[in-house]
């Protein structure tokens, strides 16, 4: 491997970031095993390895280029991981070992590498749970955006409902559309996903970041249509449909099928650049 520093330099650093960053990789770990809206972080480490095997031949080929800026990223960095230990905030330390990462590409080997290897940086970020300030800003507006809709399609059904909140009263059953059911799970999955389809699927950027933008209203009316066709299974089959098992089945069928819109929607891209239609995007870019 022709890289601009020592291998001795290579496995000091990779090893003081190992030892450093340990507690905050165990308690990620942890975290995608206990909590679903997160559980996609196991896919995230392998597919950014991945894409940076991928580029392995790019990584050789290059010129090492060492640059100082790389040295003030990690200083950085490590300020806000001593600033996420001293306030007990995980979000400030699992970010800063993603800007370690950076800074030492850009320390060791330089601008060019950086550039190879921005996307799977950057795509380590999908892997970092939202802090819970931010969480619940984004969780409750979806809650109570999925029980309006929720309600609208149950009473165009032609069933009786009341909305209080985010809580739907009908004839036989009281729906709550709880936090768990906010959508935020399947939104962030999804953005994950359309973010791999498109790396797989499209070549230019602007493609790419449409597939990344659909994916938000796609869940979020997904998640919509759920709690609507739960509450109307509720009524129609009796309350025992929106829970336990056809509940959890109504969840992954209701993913797959935003799964496959935005499959739909990645077509629709691809028809639309074959027909020679208006650009979507600036010159092809390596990412």
């Amino acid at each position: 491997m022709r890289f601009g520093r020592p291998f001795g330099v290579v496995l000091l650093l990779t090893a003081g970031v190992v030892w450093l960053f340990f507690g905050v990789l165990s308690s990620l770990v942890r975290q995608w095993a206990s909590d679903d809206n997160y559980s996609h972080g196991f896919f995230v480490l392998p597919l950014a390895a991945f894409f940076v095997w991928e580029r392995r031949s790019q990584l050789i080929a290059a010129r090492p280029r060492p640059t100082v800026l790389g040295l003030a990223i990690i200083a950085l960095s490590l300020c806000v991981f001593l600033a996420g230990r001293l306030g007990a905030e995980l979000f400030l330390t699992r970010v800063s070992l993603i800007g370690t990462l950076t800074g030492i590409v850009l320390f060791v080997w330089g601008r060019e590498h950086f550039r190879i290897l921005r996307f799977p940086l950057a795509f380590l970020v999908l892997m970092v749970p939202l802090p819970a300030i931010v969480f619940n800003q984004i969780a409750l507006p979806l809650q109570i955006f999925a029980s309006s809709v929720g309600e609208t399609a149950i009473r165009i059904a032609g069933v009786p409902v009341l909305r209080e909140g985010n809580v739907l009263q009908l004839p036989t059953t009281t729906l709550e559309v709880v936090e768990a059911c906010s959508g935020i799970r399947s939104l962030v999955s999804l953005i994950t996903v359309a973010i791999v389809l498109g790396y797989f699927a499209e070549r230019r950027t602007a493609p790419r970041i449409v597939l990344a933008l659909a994916a938000v209203p796609i869940a979020i009316l997904a998640n919509a249509a759920r709690v609507a066709g739960t509450g109307l299974a509720s009524h129609w089959i009796g309350p025992w449909a929106a829970r336990g098992f056809f509940h959890s089945f109504s969840g992954w069928l209701m993913f797959v099928a935003a799964f496959l819109a935005l499959v739909a929607v990645q077509r629709i891209l691809s028809a639309r650049r074959a027909r020679g239609g208006p650009a979507l995007a600036v010159e092809p870019v390596r990412c």
